[in-house]
């Protein structure tokens, strides 16, 4: 099983829908706090090129985007195959 690590915030409806999917497909995954200003969102966005937002998912170790990239990749069926690797 891949590695998901997921830079989330506290009332993110995102951050929420993000966990909600990968628990409905029951994959583990590091859920790391990320508040705006903090070290850990100053991490996320030097891993994913610039990227401002909550989420911030990365499968191992590969930035994918946010909640509505990992939905896009579910829906095109693409998903999976990044999980099992």
């Amino acid at each position: 099983m891949a590695k998901v690590q997921i830079y989330t915030t506290v009332f993110c409806p995102y951050c929420e829908r993000a966990k909600a999917l990968l628990g409905r497909k029951g994959v583990a995954f590091e859920e790391v706090d990320a508040p705006n200003g903090s070290q850990a969102r100053k991490d996320a966005i030097a891993r994913s090129g610039g990227r401002t937002t909550v989420p911030q998912i990365f499968i191992n170790g590969e930035a994918i985007g946010g909640s509505d990239d990992l939905v896009a990749l579910e829906r095109a069926g693409k998903l999976d195959a990044l999980l099992a690797a």
